[in-house]
């Protein structure tokens, strides 16, 4: 059985998508999610990028195609009243919820997907969030700083393995980002040979033509 780590962030709607579909997507390969929350905005920080909501044409366009991609996928899916929105309160309750050094369970992530992505209603809401935490009945405090200290640790250990974006699926060392690499996943997983050649690591070697200056 294939270990598989899953970085998400509740703001993001690809991890959202993603998540609904990763059953249907790895259907009759045997493996294992560990599902890890980190901070996209600390991961958009450490490498100097806009988020694509920061910029006014590519965020519309990230709109209409996760309502396209809901829509031809058969996913429910509401977008909250505003977004960007602040999603810490979210990601440190999924932590909360889980052990000391663990990570929450499909279950806890499924209701903070659907509170953000499937009621239209403000994610952040301080109402509808304290509602969420009486529901879930966190085994920890989410505000404690046990807790801010795991995610911030959990982005910052991410980004040393090279992830960049979410959401990513770790497999074997191996990074897929993305909800549309899902099928590259499910390949991984059933062993195509494509994963035991020169193409993977020869595609990370291809040598810079040229760079774009800073201002």
């Amino acid at each position: 059985m294939k270990q598989l780590t899953f970085y998400f962030d509740v703001v993001s709607p690809y991890s959202f998508l993603a998540f609904e579909r990763l059953p249907v997507a790895l259907q009759g390969s045997s493996y294992a999610v560990r599902y890890q929350p980190v901070l996209f905005a600390g991961m958009l920080q450490h490498y100097g990028q806009l988020g694509p909501a920061e910029i006014g044409p590519k965020r519309a366009w990230t709109y209409r195609q996760v309502a396209w991609q809901a829509h031809r996928l058969g996913i429910a899916l509401r977008m909250p009243a505003g977004h960007p929105f602040n999603p810490l309160a979210l990601l440190r309750l999924a932590l909360a919820c889980a052990s000391a050094g663990e990570t929450p369970n499909r279950h806890v992530c499924e209701r903070l997907f659907h509170h953000v992505w499937s009621t239209g209603e403000p994610a952040d809401d301080p109402l509808r969030l304290a509602a969420l935490a009486t529901e879930l009945s966190p085994q920890r405090d989410p505000g404690s700083d046990e807790v801010k200290g795991e995610l911030r640790r959990a982005t910052e250990q991410a980004v040393q393995r090279g992830v960049f974006g979410v959401p990513t699926i770790e497999v074997d060392g191996r990074l897929f980002w993305g909800h549309d690499a899902l099928e590259m996943v499910a390949a991984c997983l059933h062993g195509d040979a494509w994963f035991d050649g020169p193409a993977w690591d020869e595609a990370a070697s291809l040598p810079v033509g040229t760079a774009r200056r800073s201002r």
